[in-house]
């Protein structure tokens, strides 16, 4: 299991929580691994403290998986030295009306969009289509920022360049054709995380 991030919100919706985000090899191995969880004393130690059933840690929790792109199939986790702020990450879900429009958006970022985010310095960590969760079909995908001044001066240069102006005017490839809703939400890593 792993890489692995804890985060908090500074702007999004739903606010607060803590959003955990742990990454698997396969779908065998996220059995593999809670069974070993399960066997492991320390950690049934730790978890039953957790789940107090008289004074709850939390309120709900929701899970979704998310299967990689294959453009991008592992997380790739910034690089970081003890003395650096931590990064701010925006998470993105993109809701298509229906299977065919999220495989032409899935498309779309393979095809050149992840390129430009790269180009760009963005900072991918990783591309998901939504297997299991809510609001499908779906993709989320996570991009780092040294902060959010970064962040907004990175948006406008991506709004302005030529190849994504090019990409996003191909016939299909409009978002009114193939995203219904976007989510967007800031997040900063838990002082714990081992993502910063």
């Amino acid at each position: 299991m792993g890489p692995v991030g804890f985060f908090s919100p500074v702007i999004g919706e739903r606010s607060p929580y803590i959003l955990s985000l742990a990454t698997y090899p396969s779908f065998a191995s996220i059995e593999t691994i809670h069974a070993a969880f399960a066997a492991d004393q320390e950690f049934s130690k730790g978890w039953d403290a957790y789940n107090n059933i008289s004074d709850p840690a939390y309120v709900r929790m929701e899970s979704t998986l998310l299967r990689a792109f294959d453009g991008m199939p592992a997380l790739e986790v910034p690089p970081t030295t003890p003395q650096r702020a931590a990064r701010i990450f925006e998470l993105r879900t993109y809701e298509s009306v229906n299977e065919k429009a999220s495989r032409r958006k899935i498309k779309m970022f393979e095809d050149g969009e992840i390129a430009v985010f790269r180009r760009l310095s963005m900072a991918p960590v990783f591309f998901g289509q939504s297997i299991i969760g809510r609001n499908l079909p779906s993709l989320t995908y996570m991009l780092s920022f040294d902060d959010l001044a970064a962040r907004d001066r990175l948006w406008r240069a991506f709004g302005a360049d030529p190849e994504w102006q090019k990409l996003r005017v191909q016939p299909g490839l409009s978002d009114a054709e193939i995203v219904s809703n976007i989510t967007n939400t800031i997040l900063r890593p838990l002082p714990f995380s081992p993502i910063r």
